[in-house]
C-alpha cells in the first residue's frame, strides 16, 4: 500500500473517475442541445435554454472530461518517465479535490448565467482566479518532478506536457484580464478588435494546448507501450513538437476572417494555419510508420485500432482546418454548421479516442488486473466511430447549404431565400446529428461499464490477496 501511496496511483485514478463523471453530464447536455435545434420545447427557461447549457457543455468537456483525463493521465505519465514518485503527492490530491470544487461551481454559475461571453473562458474573475491556483499547483508537481527526475532522457511526451502547462497558463491568463464590477461581473480588459484578437488567440490555442499537445503526449506515450513496438523516429517527433509549438501561437485570427480586424494580421494567421499542416502530420506519419512494422497488432492488440484511428482524424482535423481558414473557402463555410463538424470531429475523433485507450490502458495497470472485456472495448470503438462520422459528416454537409443558401440572391440582388426557409431545411440533418449523437453515447456507456467492472475486479482481487 505504500508504495501505491508513493506513485500516487490513487490521485490518478481520481482524476480518471472524475474526468468520466464530468463527460456523463457533458455528453448528456450535448445530446440535450442538439435536441433543442430541432425541437425549441426543449429550452426550459431561464436555466436549462440552448444559450446557458452550450457553455455548460464546452466547459464540462473541455475542462471537467478533458482537463480532468489529462491531469491523471501526465501524473502517470510523468511518474513512470521520470522514474520517481510525485515531488508533492498531498499536493496532487488537494489539486485534486480544488479540481472537481472547480468545476463544479463552474457548471452552476454557468447554469446562473454568470457569464463572461468570452468562448471557452465563459467563467467570471472569482473562479479564473481559482483556476490559476489550480494550474500552479499542477505545475509546481510537474516541474518539479522532471526537474528532480532519474532518468536524464527527456522522452517527447514530456516535451508536449511542459509545453501544454507553460502555454496553457500564458494563454489563460492573458486573455482573463478582466476588470471586476461586482463578484459575479467582469468586462474584459480589451475593446473591439483588441478583445476579438486576443480572445482568438486564446480560443484557438486552447483546441491546440488541451486537445493537441496533451494528447500527443498520451499518443507518443501509450502507443508504444500498448503495441510493445518502439515509436519510429523520436527525431521526427522532436522536429514535430519545435514546429507545432511555434506555429500553433500565431493562428488564433484565422477564425476572425472578413471581420475588421486588419487584414495582414488575419493573412499571417492564415499563412501560420497552412505550416501547420506539416508538424501535425509529422505526427502522423510517425504513428503510421510505428505501427507499420507489425500492422497485425490492429486486429491483435484491441488498443491499436482507438490510437491509429485517433491519430488519423488528427491527420483529418489538420487538413481541414487549415484549409477552411482559407479566404475562398471560409466566406462559403464561415458561421456555419461546418465549424462545428470540424470541431467535433477532432474532440470526437482524436480526443475522446486516444484518451480512452490511455485510460484502457492505465486502469488494469493501477489495479494490478486485465482489462474486464476486450470485447465490450471493441464494441465502443465501433459506436464512437459510427456515432462521430454521422454526427461530423451531417454537420459538414448542413455548413455547405447554410453557405449556399445565404449566398443565393435573385436576379435584382434581393436574397432568394428567407432566414425561416434556410432553418427549415436544416431540420433534417441536424436530426442525424443528434442520432449520431446518441450512438456515440451509447458507445461511451460500454466504455464506462468496461472500466467500472475493471476496477470491481482489481478491487476484489486485491481484497482477497
Amino acid at each position: 500500500m505504500g508504495k501505491d501511496y508513493q506513485y500516487d496511483n490513487q490521485t490518478v485514478n481520481g482524476f480518471i473517475v472524475s474526468s468520466i463523471f464530468w463527460g456523463v453530464v457533458g455528453i448528456v447536455i450535448g445530446l440535450w442541445i442538439s435536441i433543442q435545434m430541432w425541437a425549441p420545447s426543449w429550452n426550459i427557461a431561464p436555466y436549462f435554454t440552448f444559450g446557458r447549457l452550450r457553455a455548460v457543455h464546452t466547459n464540462g468537456l473541455a475542462f471537467g472530461l478533458g482537463l480532468g483525463a489529462i491531469f491523471g493521465i501526465f501524473y502517470y505519465i510523468v511518474m513512470r518517465l521520470t522514474k520517481r514518485p510525485l515531488l508533492f503527492p498531498k499536493l496532487a490530491r488537494y489539486h485534486l479535490y480544488l479540481f472537481n470544487a472547480a468545476i463544479a461551481l463552474a457548471a452552476i454559475s454557468l447554469f446562473a448565467g454568470m457569464n463572461q461571453s468570452l468562448e471557452y473562458a465563459e467563467l467570471e474573475w472569482p473562479l479564473d482566479l481559482g483556476v490559476v491556483i489550480l494550474w500552479v499547483i499542477f505545475a509546481v508537481n510537474i516541474f518539479g518532478t522532471i526537474i528532480k527526475r532519474k532518468e536524464e532522457q527527456m522522452y517527447i511526451s514530456l516535451w508536449y506536457i511542459i509545453a501544454t502547462v507553460v502555454a496553457v497558463a500564458v494563454l489563460y491568463i492573458v486573455n482573463n484580464l478582466s476588470i471586476p464590477v461586482t463578484l459575479t461581473k467582469s468586462y474584459h480588459l480589451f475593446a473591439g478588435v483588441n478583445s476579438a484578437n486576443v480572445q482568438w488567440w486564446y480560443g484557438h490555442n486552447a483546441v491546440g494546448f488541451v486537445f493537441t499537445t496533451p494528447i500527443l503526449a498520451m499518443f507518443y506515450y501509450f502507443l508504444p507501450k500498448s503495441t510493445g513496438i518502439p515509436i519510429y523516429s523520436h527525431r521526427l517527433s522532436i522536429i514535430s513538437f519545435w514546429s507545432l509549438v511555434f506555429a500553433y501561437l500565431w493562428t488564433g485570427a484565422h477564425h476572425l476572417v472578413y471581420t475588421p480586424l486588419p487584414d495582414w494580421i488575419q493573412t499571417l494567421a492564415i499563412v501560420f494555419t497552412m505550416f501547420l499542416i506539416a508538424p501535425s502530420w509529422g505526427s502522423v506519419v510517425n504513428g503510421y510508420y510505428t505501427v507499420g512494422a507489425d500492422w497485425s497488432k490492429m486486429r491483435t492488440n484491441y488498443l491499436t485500432k482507438f490510437f491509429i484511428l485517433g491519430i488519423t482524424f488528427y491527420g483529418l482535423q489538420t487538413i481541414q482546418g487549415p484549409t477552411q481558414g482559407l479566404r475562398i473557402v471560409s466566406q462559403l463555410i464561415h458561421y456555419t454548421d461546418w465549424v462545428p463538424g470540424h470541431v467535433h470531429m477532432g474532440t470526437m475523433g482524436w480526443v475522446t479516442m486516444t484518451a480512452a485507450a490511455s485510460i484502457y490502458y492505465i486502469i488494469p495497470k493501477i489495479y494490478n488486473t486485465q482489462i474486464y472485456s476486450e470485447k465490450i472495448a471493441n464494441i465502443h470503438f465501433w459506436f464512437v466511430l459510427v456515432g462521430q462520422l454521422i454526427f461530423s459528416v451531417t454537420m459538414w454537409i448542413t455548413g455547405i447549404q447554410q453557405g449556399a443558401l445565404w449566398k443565393a440572391t435573385n436576379p435584382d440582388g434581393s436574397l432568394a431565400y428567407s432566414f425561416m426557409e434556410g432553418l427549415a431545411k436544416n431540420y433534417p440533418y441536424w436530426q442525424l446529428r443528434t442520432l449520431g449523437g446518441i450512438i456515440f453515447t451509447v458507445g461511451m456507456l460500454f466504455f464506462i461499464y468496461n472500466i467500472y467492472m475493471t476496477i470491481k475486479r482489481g478491487n476484489m482481487a486485491s481484497s482477497k490477496a
